[in-house]
């Protein structure tokens, strides 16, 4: 058996889950430079479910679009966060740019979920276990800007 590549993605939308810190790095890659207006993240106690639709940068097509010399694309994916007891945040805007998650705690939880924002801004996520999926829920499109994002 041998691990998935990125390629290997083609133009099916990505599904996937973190159920253990090692997982983490994956999800985090892959919803690097997602932006997202405030109004599409929430919190349902009851459920104890934290949720946002993003617009993700596809970087598991980067390569392949400058080889083939064509826009970038960005697609619209659902991120979704179980077991969350508390959500507290600071700095946040009315657009956002999420740039990295991390965990911290035990593998087996509870622990905290932080995703860092850019411009100092954060959410951090109580969580009694890992559990966060990530789903794609368009067909991609052509990115915007027309430049795949960059950092200093």
């Amino acid at each position: 058996m041998t691990d998935a590549r990125f390629e290997d993605g083609d133009e099916a939308p990505l599904r996937l889950m973190a159920l253990a810190p090692d997982d983490l790095p994956v999800l985090a890659a892959l919803v690097q430079d997602a932006v997202f207006p405030i109004t599409e993240m929430t919190y349902a106690r009851p459920r104890r479910r934290f949720a946002i639709l993003l617009n993700r940068f596809r970087w598991e097509d980067r390569e392949a679009a400058d080889r083939e010399r064509r826009a970038y694309e960005r697609v619209q994916a659902l991120l979704t966060v179980e077991t969350v007891t508390a959500v507290r945040s600071s700095g946040t805007d009315t657009i956002l740019s999420l740039l990295a998650l991390t965990y911290s705690g035990p593998a087996e939880g509870p622990g905290r979920l932080t995703l860092t924002l850019a411009g100092d801004a954060a959410i951090e996520l109580e969580v009694e276990a890992l559990e966060i999926s990530l789903r794609d829920t368009t067909r991609p499109y052509r990115a915007v800007s027309g430049k795949a994002p960059a950092h200093e």
